[in-house]
């Protein structure tokens, strides 16, 4: 059962449309289908549930495919790596192909060599220290990661791999702080490479790809989700009209983006395909992908109701069916046509409007009704002492002689009659 579990973390394809490129224009889905004030340090991920993980059910490879693969092998086996070769056919339809290939193709693609001479934490220094416990908690939450079917001390064994695994990064960098999702990226780099060789890929990325994520606040992190917006805007004017309008925000993209879109796919093949790209790629490339997805469904953005839960509901759902080698091709053209810094003035813009909201909130309107001055009576005397409240001293005084006078009267009267012991002047 072992060896068929690991069969299935080794097998698993995404499967590819034959096209090359297209224009956005020419994308459309294949069937229709708070704010980030309150942004923490990757809470989000982990009070939602990650997509169940799908190691089984992909095509064989097509000669295209197995071609490339050969290609792999013998490039992997050549004396002297061809680096940028090995790095363009990463970014290329189907990336490395299997996770066969990864094992190997990940550390290179890092300049990571076979040297492994750092002596690990011991159990008894993981345990003490103060994210340990976090850590833990998320690692138990992440068993839909894990191969279906393992057995259970081998699921034991890897949950063990994963704890260690992430706290051997934080404790060697103390200012890199731990944050929800990073688990699982993790687990994805322990399944494919072990446990030895994730170390020095998480190593790496966290001080590089991943470092502005673990900084002590988001703020960096919510001010890069921004970037999404202006490359919106930039292709589809109309879209992000209606985006802005229905005050989406950009938090639907934060476990996209601290997690490489590992924490939402459900497809173990998509998943690691991404990660080929992603360890390719600029750190900002998950936004341009981010983006990329939110034009391709903009059919569906534009018929859901214009309110921001309808549409957060939306976009952090990611489509079964979505293309995502041409998704990934339009989104490497969008930021050679875009880079960062062509955008980084709106991003900034954004980002001081939301700063601004955020501590500035406009007064909320209150509706306008005029309503009727309260009545006080005297003594219950309804008919005759009907007094209007005073709103100045003036008022005070006419409103005081006029209950005198009406008192006077009234006693006078009654005495008239016999009622009262007062005599008539």
């Amino acid at each position: 059962m072992e060896e068929e579990a690991a069969d299935r973390v080794a097998e698993g394809q995404l499967e590819l449309d034959e096209e090359d490129s297209e224009p956005f224009e020419e994308l459309e889905p294949e069937d229709k289908e708070d704010k980030l004030s309150d942004l923490g340090r990757g809470d989000e991920i982990g009070s939602t549930i990650p997509s169940e993980l799908s190691f089984s059910g992909e095509p064989a490879l097509s000669p295209a495919l197995k071609r490339k693969k050969n290609d792999l092998l013998n490039l992997l086996a050549a004396e002297t790596l061809d680096r940028a070769r090995l790095l363009q056919m990463a970014l290329s339809e189907g990336g490395l192909i299997d996770d066969e290939i990864r094992k190997k193709a990940w550390p290179l693609l890092l300049n990571i060599g076979d040297e492994s001479t750092e002596k690990p934490p011991t159990q008894e220094e993981i345990e003490k220290h103060p994210e340990y416990r976090q850590v833990v908690m998320d690692v138990n939450r992440s068993l839909k990661r894990f191969p279906p079917g393992i057995p259970y001390e081998q699921r034991v064994a890897l949950q063990d791999q994963l704890t260690r695994l992430i706290l051997r990064v934080i404790m060697k960098y103390p200012h890199l702080c731990y944050y929800q999702g990073y688990h699982d990226v993790a687990v994805t780099f322990l399944l494919v490479v072990g446990e030895d060789k994730a170390f020095y890929i998480l190593e790496k990325l966290s001080t590089e790809h991943l470092r502005v994520c673990m900084e002590p606040t988001m703020d960096t992190t919510s001010r890069l989700l921004n970037t999404i917006y202006p490359l919106i805007s930039r292709k589809n004017p109309q879209l992000h009209e209606y985006l802005e309008r229905s005050e989406a925000g950009t938090l639907f993209a934060l476990p996209w983006f601290l997690t490489w879109f590992g924490h939402s796919l459900s497809k173990y093949s998509a998943v690691v395909r991404m990660y080929d790209f992603f360890l390719c790629s600029a750190p900002q490339m998950p936004l341009y992908v981010a983006a990329t997805i939110v034009l391709y469904r903009t059919e569906e953005v534009l018929e859901t109701p214009c309110q921001m839960d309808c549409m957060h509901g939306l976009l952090s759902q990611l489509p079964e069916n979505l293309p995502f080698e041409k998704i990934l091709k339009q989104a490497e053209r969008l930021y050679l046509d875009f880079p960062p810094e062509s955008i980084e003035k709106e991003v900034d813009e954004r980002t001081k409007r939301e700063f601004e909201l955020r501590f500035n909130p406009p007064p909320k309107a209150k509706a306008v009704v005029k309503k009727k001055p309260p009545t006080k009576y005297l003594f219950g005397l309804r008919n005759i002492l009907a007094v209007r409240r005073p709103t100045s001293y003036v008022q005070m005084f006419v409103a005081t002689a006029s209950v005198m006078f009406s008192l006077y009267m009234y006693m006078r009267t009654g005495a008239e009659q016999g009622q009262l012991p007062i005599a008539p002047s």
